[in-house]
């Protein structure tokens, strides 16, 4: 069984973002780079599956510029077998990542591929289920949960109401949430080896695909500063702060 598991380049969570002083975007300038939350989880998930024997191989891949090939080597050092890089300078979106994972889907055909549900720097939570839709396969989202059995898919989705399993025909689309599982840490062998494994390169337009942002990026702001927080004597005090100051009653 081939995995496909899509991945993205973001800003490391552990970094404060900054907004460029013109307001237009947020500032890149010597900013450390990552491997998105989500899409570790989503390697994890599929090396699993092919340390239980349940998989063969693991094919990562991702839409974004030249610097992006450096997230496919963590992927590569995590336990991917091989990479596809499909190299763009526009600025993606979520429709124009899913028609170019779709097409690497109709070259590649894989009967699972994994993604993470969402990119924690535009945070859409839409490329799976785009996927799913342009490729006509069903899907799982959310998933805290994954069994291969019997040529069948059962997910186990994390809802509002508590915990939802749905069994999927393969090939399939699975998006992961955070408890699925806890990612491993590349060690430098690995990291070492991954420099010699297989990075495929591609364009859009050798995909036959638009990637262009369909979207225009007006102004980026950053959130406002939080007030800090004050002690009343009484609740008559309470709501009268509420009344006249937060103005919520």
């Amino acid at each position: 069984m081939k995995v496909l598991v899509a991945v993205k380049r973001v800003i490391d969570y552990n970094v404060k973002i900054r907004v460029k002083p013109d307001h237009s975007d947020v500032d890149l300038t010597n900013v450390k780079m990552a491997l998105n939350p989500f899409c570790e989880i989503a390697v994890e998930e599929a090396v699993r599956l092919k340390e239980r024997g349940v998989a063969t191989e693991v094919v990562a891949v991702t839409v974004g510029p030249k610097a992006a090939q450096e997230q496919l080597r963590t992927a590569l050092a995590l336990g991917a077998d091989r990479a596809i890089h499909v190299q763009t300078d526009e600025r993606v979106e979520s429709l124009g990542a899913a028609k170019a994972l779709a097409k690497v889907v109709e070259e590649e055909q894989p009967d699972l591929v994994i993604l993470g549900k969402q990119a924690i720097d535009s945070d859409n939570n839409q490329t799976g289920q785009m996927l799913a839709a342009l490729t006509g396969r069903p899907q799982g989202t959310f998933a805290s949960e994954v069994v291969v059995e019997d040529g069948t898919l059962k997910v186990t989705r994390e809802i509002d109401g508590g915990l939802q399993t749905v069994e999927l025909t393969l090939p399939a689309i699975v998006t992961t949430d955070l408890r699925l599982n806890e990612p491993r840490y590349a060690k430098l062998p690995d990291i070492m080896k991954a420099k010699k494994k297989p990075l495929d390169t591609k364009t859009p337009e050798e995909l036959g695909v638009e990637v262009a942002s369909r979207l225009k990026l007006l102004k980026v702001e950053p959130p406002a500063e939080r007030q800090g927080g004050v002690k009343v004597g009484s609740v008559d005090e309470l709501i009268d702060k509420l009344k006249n100051e937060a103005k919520v009653i």
